[in-house]
């Protein structure tokens, strides 16, 4: 549910462009995507196909030529990077324009893509034009990368990694292979060194079966509770199971129905919380019959576009790339993007993992404490399930605690050959928000550099 909009906002467009102005830099002229060059932001379209284009924002490190450049992939689908990951995660600025201490472009290059098309300031000019599966998002993220690689040549050598969160994690196990072949064809240029999969939904199937164990684990749910949700949990594994993809996303809606219900509206993205949006289920028969994915959406899509945050990418941020046509409203696509990717919510894609861990790829797994929708439980389950190779001296390792300088532990991990699982403590769903701190050093530590993450 969006937050309502205070009586200060009648002037927030004369300041947000007072700040931009100052904060931000120049505008940009708006003829095609903006020339590279060293040292400043730049940003642009590449036209996927003939009616969809999709945005992406580059911000070089003050060390571009030495410091990794990090693709940062937001969930939904449908969520923005430019705008959430951004402004409300990893970006130099927050959403009151104000500098964030733990940007990661402290320690990285950041490239934002508003993907799939559709989301944030990425169009489609025709209904058909959407992506409908993760084999689609990833084609799409192929030209993408093609395009900017080729733009900007001055990071081709320069070591590339994808991060991501929530459902940007599964389309980044995909993108990352579909990139993985662009290289291999000599297609796209670029030092690929690793994958990071935060909060990602790989399995979501592993989630939902184990949301009923962690609440009751987390004294959320008492024994009567539990049997509910492992009712409704089953209910989606029937369906799954059967092949119907598209009814097990609608029985995952009515399963958090029954979680939100019965726990009085946990939220399902820090679990120390509750979440108003939650609280209310209409079991009403005139009810249209689209509003589980409707609900969905609403959930783990709008609720990352509340009036601020779109507010300054609708004011100050659209003024200032100066290239965003006239009938594109960021996030005005957005419920479509969503909707047109329902009957893919439910598939894994633990395979895919498997295939980019036998590439060589690093692969790394990171997951917040108090996340519930994809909750750490969940993560180890599919972990057991990859046909890794290395996955049984995985499991006969023990965990190493992790600090920072003068503090308790923040996290714990474990790493074999080339993959790493952080369990990151005190963190919901979204890691960087949550844990600034230990998200930037967590950055630092998976790209190779010095980190004041350490074991003890």
């Amino acid at each position: 549910m969006e937050r309502a909009a205070p009586r200060t906002l009648l002037v927030v467009p004369l300041l947000l462009a007072t700040l931009a102005a100052v904060l931000l830099g120049p505008v940009r002229p708006c003829a095609g995507a903006p020339a590279m060059s060293s040292g400043e932001e730049k940003w642009g379209y590449v036209a996927i196909r003939p009616q969809a284009k999709m945005f992406w924002w580059l911000y070089p490190s003050k060390k571009p030529s030495v410091q990794p450049l990090v693709l940062w992939l937001q969930g939904g689908p449908g969520a923005s990077g430019t705008g959430f990951g951004n402004f409300e995660e990893i970006g130099p600025l927050d959403v009151n324009l104000q500098p964030r201490n733990t940007t990661w472009l402290a320690a990285a290059s950041l490239l934002f893509v508003d993907n799939p098309v559709g989301t944030g300031y990425s169009y489609v000019t025709y209904q058909d034009a959407y992506a409908r599966n993760i084999s689609t998002v990833a084609t799409d993220m192929r030209v993408l990368l093609a395009g900017f690689f080729a733009e900007a040549k001055e990071f081709q050598t320069v070591p590339f990694y994808i991060f991501s969160e929530s459902y940007g994690g599964k389309m980044a196990a995909a993108i990352s292979l579909e990139l993985l072949k662009a290289i291999n064809n000599k297609e796209i240029a670029c030092a690929f060194r690793g994958v990071a999969l935060g909060d990602s939904w790989i399995s979501p199937l592993d989630s939902v079966l184990t949301w009923g164990p962690y609440l009751h684990a987390t004294s959320l749910l008492d024994k009567p509770g539990l049997q509910l949700v492992m009712e409704a949990a089953n209910a989606v594994k029937e369906a799954y199971d059967a092949g119907q993809y598209a009814n097990a996303t609608r029985l995952w809606s009515l399963a958090e129905d029954v979680i939100s219900s019965y726990t009085n509206g946990v939220n399902f993205y820090n679990i120390l919380t509750q979440d108003s949006t939650n609280h209310y289920v209409d079991t009403s028969a005139t009810q249209p019959r689209k509003r589980p994915l409707a609900k969905l959406y609403q959930t783990h899509v709008g609720h990352l576009q509340q009036a601020e945050l779109s507010e300054l990418m609708n004011g100050a941020i659209r003024k200032k790339l100066a290239m965003i046509p006239d009938d594109v409203q960021w996030g005005g696509q957005s419920e479509d993007v969503f909707s047109n990717m329902a009957a893919d919510f439910m598939k894994p894609v633990i395979g895919m993992v498997d295939e980019l861990l036998a590439s060589g790829v690093n692969v790394t797994v990171y997951n917040g404490q108090l996340d519930l929708i994809v909750d750490t439980l969940g993560q180890e389950s599919w972990v057991q399930k990859m046909k890794w190779p290395g996955l049984d001296a995985f499991n006969e390792l023990r965990w190493s605690p992790l600090s920072l300088v003068s503090s308790d532990n923040v996290a714990y991990h474990k790493s074999y050959g080339n993959f790493t699982f952080y369990w990151i403590l005190k963190a919901g769903h979204m890691v960087p928000l949550d844990q600034g701190n230990t998200a930037l050093e967590l950055l630092r530590r998976v790209t190779g550099q010095e980190s004041l993450l350490r074991e003890h």
